[in-house]
């Protein structure tokens, strides 16, 4: 098995209609997308499809739910193997 290296990360702008996506926490795979995307200022796409620019630390925010439940399924679908 295979172990799938993730990262989250808060949100600073919002590329959807939803508000909620502002509130937390995103996950984007693999984690050395962030550090790169820190270093160059260029975007970044969660699990959930969120686009954005990270500058802030995701300690603070809540994961998102829809990042996790196809993290969650992902690493449920990893352990079948």
């Amino acid at each position: 098995m295979s172990q799938v290296e993730t990262t989250t990360d808060e949100v600073t702008r919002s590329t959807t209609d939803d508000g909620d996506h502002e509130r937390f926490a995103h996950v984007v795979v693999p984690a050395s997308a962030v550090t790169e995307a820190y270093i160059t200022g260029t975007p970044v796409t969660a699990l959930c499809g969120k686009t954005w620019v990270p500058t802030r630390d995701p300690g603070r925010y809540q994961v998102c739910p829809t990042c996790q439940e196809i993290l969650d399924a992902a690493r449920a679908m990893g352990s079948d193997e």
